[in-house]
């Protein structure tokens, strides 16, 4: 019987890549992959759906979903981080803690994504820095923005205005014009490893007034994982509606092959540790013992509680008008793994 041949677009993930590089088979199908970076991804999904299978934000999954869009995920999430402790500030802004935001300008690269969505609930929820008393600046256009596909408005009573075109919030916090934002490597050799901001005017300022909000990235990690007990995650993947109609035994030989993947590539780990990392087996050693052998849970039940928190989360910032069930969001078949 021939195998059924989809569609599959998503960033380069090395959990995943066994999976769209045909290194591990899904039972029955054929995959086509298409690498794309992840902004792409969502909105080419979100506005076009063109792939059967994708890389998808959990934060625009939630918001599609309630707004009818015809797409299903799988409990798998390729990637993981803390996003709270990616936010940098101007020293001349006078912020020394979290709890000094309350005020302040801060930059997003588009406020509807899960690492915002992310970084306000933890800012609200741990360190008292409500949503409502700061002032939220977003970088990307509305043309190419996840919420001008699904429909976004800013909540009410949100401080909301649009990053000029001209400029980035890379530029904007170098030369104070934003107190705070998570732009990409900010603590070590700016600006050259921000991405577009040192091609943008304006954007060579004194960069030594940028300094990371959470000087021990790890120390803040280690206390995050120890009071909420999960590591947040951005991206899910998600099957086509009219797909998973036609095919409902896809899901669960999706998920099976994803999780053969991330098998595949953990039993590779050790050995596949850049040479350059003289001391990467004790890193490795390091992160497992602060969040266990394996900090990339997939399934539904090692994940509930941080889907329900990030349902939560949703819902508090007025991204979702209601909490959706876990069991609303993810293929029938996988709910109880």
């Amino acid at each position: 019987m021939p195998k059924l041949t989809l569609s599959f677009i998503s960033a380069f993930n090395e959990r995943v890549d066994p999976l769209m590089n045909g290194t591990i088979k899904a039972e029955g199908i054929e995959i086509v992959p298409t690498y794309s970076h992840p902004s792409e991804t969502f909105w080419r999904q979100l506005k076009f759906q063109e792939f059967e299978i994708g890389e998808m934000s959990m934060s625009s999954y939630l918001i599609a979903r309630e707004r009818g869009f015809d797409i299903i995920a799988l409990p798998v999430f390729p990637s993981r981080r803390l996003f709270h402790t990616e936010l940098s500030y101007n020293v001349d802004s006078g912020v020394k803690q979290p709890g000094d935001l309350i005020g302040k300008r801060i930059g997003v690269g588009e406020y509807q994504q899960t690492a915002a969505l992310w970084q306000r609930g933890i800012l609200e929820h741990d360190f008292g820095v409500s949503q409502y008393k700061v002032h939220w600046y977003m970088e990307r256009t509305e043309e190419l923005s996840h919420g001008g596909a699904t429909g976004f408005t800013p909540p009410p009573g949100i401080s909301f205005q649009r990053i000029p075109p001209d400029k980035s919030m890379a530029s904007m916090l170098v030369n104070n014009e934003l107190d705070a934002a998570a732009i990409n490597s900010p603590w070590k050799n700016m600006p050259n490893v921000i991405g577009r901001s040192h091609r943008i005017p304006g954007a060579d300022g004194d960069w030594s007034k940028v300094k990371l909000l959470f000087q021990d990235r790890m120390a803040e990690g280690a206390r995050f994982f120890k009071k909420w007990g999960f590591l947040p995650v951005n991206h899910a993947y998600t099957i086509r509606g009219d797909v998973y109609k036609k095919y409902p035994w896809v899901g669960f030989n999706l998920y099976t092959g994803f999780v053969k993947a991330k098998e595949y590539f953990n039993g590779k780990l050790v050995d596949s540790i850049p040479t350059g990392l003289f001391f990467g087996r004790e890193y490795l050693a390091m992160t497992q013992e602060m969040f266990g052998n394996d900090p990339y849970p997939y399934g539904v039940k090692a994940n509930r509680k941080m889907l329900e928190t990030l349902i939560d989360f949703s819902h508090e910032q007025g991204l979702t008008s209601k909490k959706m069930k876990v069991e609303e969001l993810f293929v029938e078949s996988t709910l109880d793994l």
